[in-house]
């Protein structure tokens, strides 16, 4: 019998994903294992693989956003009656959300606009919401989503009057074209036509979601300190004439933290609602510029582990982060985790809490300037650095006794060793 491939959960997070482009063709075999179609969630760009054997009867969304659990293909024998085997699933398919408090519908009596395309004759303004999403495909209520549209004012040509994606796609085009109909006397000439608008990809959608629920639901506040790296500078030289790979302050960074996490148990914890959890395992995430936004790959144990095993492991991290090939495992479990824009000449900044970490550390450039040393005028290599700290969870004295831990550290970085 014919089995419906649905789109899977592909990260904790995901709540659609975007097919980018299938590797195999309606009518080709395929076997257990082999990939499908690259599908782009949230944090990456992963393989859809097959979990059965058949021939591909067929491919229901080319291209573009798919809700989770919304059917993409159909895998069977050849000669199969694919269609029966969709129909009887289709209505399975959990609706996906619709729109927070959507528009009401036009009252039947109004006039359409007379440059609206005719079409089949709407369903009464007065059906229900629920009914409106039953007769809509999954695809089609992404884009309405997307595009801020009550799906409900769409009339449908598939079966059934069901709504499908060329429905959406014709009513958005009609809204976009309905201004341009007017009298040009009549319109006041538009500010600011010179622009571009970009589609949001999957991991920007998730950026926005997950940071604005972090700053709007844990209660942010700042710590700043300023850290002499003269002696970590010259320990880094000397680390690097013996060291396999060469050192980074943000090596150093990751590998203090580290250290000064085990003394402060309480700044490695997270919120749970009704209760806190003090995390033992020291997992530091690092986040990572990537071309569509930000990813954090995890550095598990980083307690317990060297500086070159660090320095290895956050390159390879990096690397593919901005290749898109991380897998959600290797972006999950942190406890804490750093940003560092350093390297771009930034001397300052706030970073939003990464959920579910209790706290986040700012890491600013190194720079010159002249301080006070055993009450000489002497040249310090100062880096400042912001703690931002869910207020939840950690108190201001204790996020401050973590700062000052790791102050003593990489001003005395032997301490690493002890």
């Amino acid at each position: 019998m014919a089995e419906v491939i649905r789109m899977p959960r592909m990260s904790d997070t995901m709540e659609e994903g975007n097919i980018v482009s299938w590797l195999k063709k309606e009518g080709d075999r395929v076997e257990p294992g082999e990939t499908l179609a690259e599908v782009e969630t949230d944090k990456a760009t992963m393989e859809l693989d097959s979990y059965t054997e058949g021939v591909l009867l067929h491919i229901a969304i080319k291209q573009g956003p798919v809700p989770i659990d919304g059917i993409i293909a159909v895998v069977g024998q050849p000669g199969e009656d694919w269609e029966s085997a969709l129909k009887g699933q289709t209505s399975a398919a959990p609706a996906a959300p619709a729109p927070a408090a959507p528009a009401p519908a036009m009252p039947a009596a109004e006039p359409a606009p007379a440059t609206a395309p005719v079409a089949p004759t709407p369903a009464p303004a007065t059906a229900s919401a629920d009914a409106g999403r039953s007769k809509a495909s999954p695809l089609a209520r992404s884009i309405a989503r997307e595009a801020g549209v009550d799906i409900g004012q769409i009339a449908g040509s598939g079966d059934n009057g069901r709504v499908v994606k060329r429905d959406v796609e014709a009513f958005i085009d009609t809204q976009k074209a309905a201004p341009a109909s007017a009298p040009a006397a009549a319109l006041p000439a538009p500010a600011g036509e010179n622009y571009e608008e970009i589609t949001l990809s999957q991991m920007r959608k998730t950026i926005a979601r997950r940071l604005s629920e972090s700053m709007f639901s844990a209660p942010h506040f700042y710590l700043i300190v300023e850290i002499n790296m003269a002696e970590a500078t010259e320990w880094r030289k000397r680390i690097n004439e013996v060291a396999p790979v060469k050192i980074s302050f943000n090596d150093l960074v990751v590998k203090a933290c580290a250290a000064a996490l085990k003394q402060h148990p309480a700044i490695n914890s997270s919120w749970l609602g009704d209760k806190i959890r003090i995390n033992h395992d020291i997992n530091i995430g690092v986040a990572v510029a990537v071309e569509d936004g930000l990813l954090v790959p995890v550095i598990r144990h980083a307690d317990a582990k060297s500086l070159s095993q660090i320095n290895t492991e956050i390159k390879t991290l990096a690397g593919k982060a901005k290749d898109r090939k991380l897998q959600p495992q290797e972006m999950q479990g942190n406890t804490f985790t750093i940003s560092n824009l350093g390297m771009f000449g930034i001397e300052e900044f706030t970073a939003i809490i990464n959920p579910p970490d209790a706290c986040i550390l700012a890491v600013g450039g190194i720079i010159e300037k002249p301080v006070v040393k055993d009450g000489e005028l002497a040249i310090g290599q100062m880096m400042k650095v912001t703690l931002s700290c869910d207020h939840r969870v950690v108190d201001g004295a204790t996020g401050a006794q973590f700062l000052q831990t790791l102050k003593q550290i990489l001003e005395n970085p032997i301490r690493l060793l002890v």
